[in-house]
């Protein structure tokens, strides 16, 4: 694996955690939270642009995307 697929999947489990925190979520239940309504895939699609924010933003993003999905955390 190459470092910018490396840095790409940490910085994804690390979203994961964060979200799973902020929802008093477990990391299992965050994660398939995030990749039944499309959370996931953002993050993939727009590392580049997510990872240079806060972990506060990139939370609020996700929250905002799975929302948009059907999500029913807000």
């Amino acid at each position: 694996m190459d470092r910018e697929t490396q840095n790409r999947v940490v910085y994804i489990i690390y979203c994961v955690s964060a979200f799973a925190n902020q929802y008093g979520l477990s990391n299992k239940q965050a994660y398939s939270y995030l990749n039944r309504f499309k959370g996931l895939d953002f993050l993939d699609e727009c590392y580049e642009a997510e990872h240079q924010l806060s972990i506060n933003d990139a939370v609020a993003d996700l929250s905002i995307i799975c929302h948009r999905n059907g999500g029913a955390l807000i």
